[in-house]
């Protein structure tokens, strides 16, 4: 699997490798294994793109260090002459986009390559990535098994090797989950760290862009792309890493735990400071989460909950978490008020750490087993039960890939700051994926 980096060297050494690379993004996207990855693929576009960024080579013109590199949108992004589908067949018939997302644009400028729309849950109100209209995109890792969601197609196209990055949303956990039931690397950066969001929303309060690449450095790079203009960058934390006592390490299947603890073992050979501790802030999150219902929850039936009454159609999954959340939007005020202290304390708990935890509690399901109401509802709270309640408290998260055994079904290993504390996070994350990367753990 070629990483963006890569093939932004061979590019910049002259290779005239553009228009291939996106030949062979457009060839995988189509064929039978990537069936449902994307929603819409955007051949012409894409070819139009690539040439153009390999005569600007030859002119010794690059846009930047990715111009050429191949990358897939989810599909509530606008990109012009494309459908903006939210993954439901109630906007299928919609007008296609006049004009490009301002996020797509910044990544034209700098000469990326859009191949096309990723799949994802109706939506993005799910973290399962099951999608009953274009279909569920194959978990590369295990067929049988859930991509994780809401950013499922921009997880597998990844994950799939069809682009080296992608770009999805994440409010409840919508980019970390199916990063790490992929085995690929997924980032939630802070809300607000690429500007103002211009995407179709799911919760104005909690939404967040995110990336998925294969390797931190390729996350970086991408990063620096959307984010470049912003203040020096904080130097990256000491090894200081805090792992929450309670449910989030305790609450997990044991090969989730094994695969957390070995990398831990590992981090701590290599110097890091690792401690076990109550995080009072995170527990107060989620008991007000089990209370009073979820700011995700209450702001999605205020986007959507119009939909319950019309006409339009809506797979049942979404209409039964929309109607569960009907009463949300009433009860929810305790939520909001306690939101901003949490997060300062949460801030003061940390004091410079990065919070360190297993990203699901446990392996993604099998899609055999969701077929029932229930347990599809019970899967969906329990894969976003930690990452929710990190949204809740602003933070910055970034997954990577770990296994407890070379059989076994992909987990991630979840590192988490407070919102800002981005370019610190990555500095670390790139530091963490070295050292378990060379001890074989991911």
């Amino acid at each position: 699997m070629t990483t963006a980096i890569a093939m932004a060297r061979a590019l910049a050494a002259g290779e005239p490798i553009a228009p291939r690379l996106t030949a062979a993004a457009i060839d995988r996207a189509r064929q039978p294994d990537s069936a449902a990855t994307l929603i819409a693929v955007t051949a012409e576009r894409a070819r139009y793109q690539a040439e153009a960024a390999q005569r600007r080579r030859l002119r010794g013109a690059r846009r930047g260090a990715l111009d050429g590199v191949p990358i897939v949108w989810k599909d509530v992004f606008d990109i012009q002459g494309t459908v903006t589908t939210l993954g439901s067949a109630s906007h299928l018939h919609d007008e296609p986009a006049v004009v490009d997302s301002r996020l797509v644009r910044r990544a034209h400028d700098s000469g990326l390559v859009t191949v096309g729309k990723a799949n994802l849950s109706e939506f993005a109100f799910s973290g399962l990535g099951i999608n009953r209209c274009f279909g569920t995109p194959i978990n590369p890792v295990d067929p049988e098994r859930i991509p994780g969601g809401s950013s499922s197609g921009s997880a597998v196209a990844v994950a799939r090797g069809i682009v080296p990055l992608a770009v999805g949303t994440d409010t409840s956990g919508s980019v970390r989950v199916p990063a790490a039931y992929c085995g690929i690397v997924g980032y939630r950066a802070s809300p607000g760290r690429y500007g103002a969001h211009d995407f179709a929303p799911l919760s104005g309060t909690l939404d967040s862009v995110g990336l998925f690449a294969t390797t931190v450095a390729d996350i970086r790079a991408l990063d620096r792309i959307f984010a470049p203009a912003r203040a020096a960058a904080d130097p990256a934390p000491g090894p200081r890493y805090v792992v929450p006592a309670g449910e989030w390490t305790e609450d997990v299947a044991p090969e989730i735990a094994a695969a957390f603890t070995a990398s831990a073992d590992e981090l701590r050979r290599a110097g890091a400071d690792i401690r076990i501790d109550d995080v009072a802030s995170l527990t107060a999150a989620q008991r007000l989460l089990d209370r009073y219902g979820t700011i995700v929850g209450a702001e999605a039936y205020r986007e959507h909950g119009h939909r319950l009454d019309s006409a339009m159609p809506i797979e049942p999954a979404t209409r039964r978490r929309l109607e569960s959340n009907a009463h949300t939007a009433h009860s929810i005020e305790p939520v909001y008020a306690a939101m901003a202290g949490l997060r300062e304390r949460f801030v003061a708990e940390l004091d410079g750490a990065i919070l360190l935890c297993p990203t699901v509690r446990h392996p993604p399901p099998r899609l055999a087993e969701l077929g029932d109401p229930a347990a599809y509802d019970r899967a969906n709270a329990s894969t976003l039960r930690t990452t929710m309640a990190l949204s809740y408290l602003g933070s910055c998260g970034i997954t990577l890939p770990v296994r407890g055994s070379a059989s076994g079904p992909a987990s991630g290993l979840l590192l988490s700051s407070p919102s800002g504390g981005d370019d610190g996070l990555l500095a670390r994350a790139e530091w963490v994926r070295r050292r378990l990367a060379g001890a074989a753990v991911g």
